[in-house]
């Protein structure tokens, strides 16, 4: 089969971290991902199946992999050679298409008992990633057993297998997993009715956490930051109320909450602000504009970054990580996250963020298309697996 394959390369890796410094998305053409004929990944046991990946996103935390900027906090759970790609929509042996929830829990590694969080269905939280019958891997993509949704067919557990409806396309289905990831950061925020909240970041995992909080929550203002025109459109249409270009956040919040400036902050802001980037930039703005004792939602994949931290201290400001899905309590009730961005994306009709799709052949022009969306007017950048001498549309 075809799949795009990242190795171990300690040389290469280094290579792509210069080249993706000086040009985001570069890296693809220097590191170690390559495209290659491979087998096809074996079932590993009983309740496996192989998918036909249809479409498959290019998401963030591919891009700092690609451009060699990953934490090297990951390196125990991601075993090589690797086949990336986990936002995946795609067809199985019958047809039926399914879209894959790609943390490698313990059910799909065969442990038993389940570690605590898997036991309730809490995937995200999984303590076992890197045990089992499986290598290493925090998720689909990451793992050399399973593949990835950048190649011509991959394999995952029925655990991880949501039916697609037929009414729903492979451009909305495609979107199901990073709205999952918002939905579970809105849900998790706990934001009250009537608040002010704040989105930094308005690629992908902005708009998707816009389109939650106003279809999950109840807050009475979304202030969204965003760098350019498409991306400040796409925002106001999903629910933002005020979009802030560049630095007006600031001035934006401080007007809404009838703050005052004190030094590079507010003496109030935000009552929760959602970090959709993961920089240093982005979060040193988070902590300015948060009320003291207010939530920032760190939902962007961080690497490692130099921020003063005193504020935070200071203000009594809770910092809280939101990373995957896996069930969520709404209203009383437990229902899986997946099940929640099925709806989101439905709703929100979310596929309209798919911006272009490339085929294997071309993903350098895909990563750096991907690396650079927002200047370029796109959003998500996708690979078509469905029609391998489609384009860029």
């Amino acid at each position: 089969m075809k799949a795009l394959l990242f190795e171990r390369s300690p040389a290469r890796y280094a290579a792509s971290r210069v080249a993706g410094t000086l040009l985001p998305g570069s890296g693809a053409r220097v590191g170690p991902l390559t495209l290659a004929d491979v087998d096809e990944p074996d079932l590993p046991g009983p309740g496996w199946h192989r998918v036909r990946p249809r479409l498959a996103g290019i998401c963030g935390s591919d891009l700092s992999t690609l451009d060699g900027h990953a934490s090297r906090y990951f390196e125990p759970v991601v075993s090589f050679p690797f086949v990336p790609g986990h936002e995946v929509v795609g067809s199985l042996e019958d047809g039926t298409r399914v879209v894959i929830e790609p943390v490698l829990g313990c059910v799909a590694r065969a442990i038993t008992p389940p570690c605590e969080a898997c036991a309730t269905g809490d995937v995200g939280g999984c303590q076992q990633v890197a045990f089992g019958h499986l290598k290493p891997g925090l998720q689909t993509g990451y793992c050399a057993d399973v593949g990835g949704g950048w190649s011509t067919a991959l394999v995952a557990h029925e655990s991880q297998l949501h039916p697609v409806p037929d009414e729903m396309s492979d451009e909305d289905a495609v979107m199901v997993e990073p709205a999952a990831c918002a939905a579970h950061a809105v849900v998790r925020a706990g934001v009250a009715d009537g608040a002010v909240v704040a989105v930094i970041g308005a690629g992908t995992l902005g708009l998707c956490t816009v389109a939650a909080l106003r279809r999950l929550s109840f807050p009475g203002t979304v202030a969204a930051a965003a760098r350019y025109p498409e991306q400040r459109h796409l925002a106001r249409a999903l629910g933002a109320d005020v979009v802030a270009v560049g630095d007006e956040l600031h001035r934006v919040l401080r007007r809404l909450t009838s703050s005052l400036e004190v030094g590079d902050g507010l003496s109030g802001g935000a009552d929760v602000v959602f970090d959709c980037a993961g920089t240093a930039a982005s979060l040193r703005e988070a902590l300015s504009v948060i009320r003291p004792r207010g939530r920032v939602m760190l939902v962007g994949m961080p690497g490692t970054v130099s921020v003063d931290l005193t504020p935070l201290w200071h203000r009594e400001v809770e910092l809280v990580g939101a990373y995957a899905y896996g069930r969520e309590e709404v209203e009383g009730a437990g229902v899986r996250t997946f099940a929640l961005s099925m709806d989101l994306v439905a709703e929100a009709g979310l596929g309209r963020l798919v911006s272009a799709r490339y085929p294997l052949e071309r993903y350098r022009e895909a990563v750096e298309h991907a690396a650079n969306a927002g200047r370029r007017g796109a959003v998500k950048v996708v690979f078509d697996l469905a029609d391998r001498k489609r384009g860029v549309a």
